[in-house]
């Protein structure tokens, strides 16, 4: 598995959000600390320079739950943009910080609130830089 590709657009959207977060409290230190940990370790490139099987924001992604063999499908989105009822999942929570960045077949192992499982990226079926819709 290859570095982390995050584009710049998203880095610096991502970091602000949880400076916002970190203020109003809507994110704890330890979430926090992932992701920026997360986006920190990674590779930035400008986002017509993101390959069309990276994750980033607002990709819907299908994957695969290693320890289970359950499959789901959700979109990564903005805190303000998360409805897990329409499937938008916010880049604070767990599984999506886990899957920033990373690329379809990768398997990454991460603590989830159950404990520790294996993810794999089986599909991006959206990417908003392969689509060419590089502003959202």
């Amino acid at each position: 598995m290859g570095k982390l590709i995050v584009n710049r657009l998203d880095y610096a959207r991502i970091k602000k959000c949880i400076k916002d977060a970190k203020q109003f409290k809507s994110i704890t230190a330890t979430e926090a600390a992932k992701l920026v940990n997360e986006l920190d370790s990674a590779k930035i490139v400008e986002p017509k320079a993101i390959p069309a099987d990276v994750v980033t924001m607002n990709s819907i992604v299908k994957l695969s739950f290693l320890n289970t063999n359950k499959k789901i499908q959700f979109q990564i989105v903005y805190p303000d943009k998360a409805e897990i009822k329409e499937n938008k999942i916010s880049i604070f929570s767990p599984i999506a910080t886990a899957l920033i960045g990373y690329k379809v077949n990768d398997e990454i192992e991460w603590i989830v609130p159950a404990g520790l499982t294996k993810i794999k990226i089986d599909k991006i079926i959206y990417q908003p830089e392969a689509a060419g819709d590089y502003d959202i």
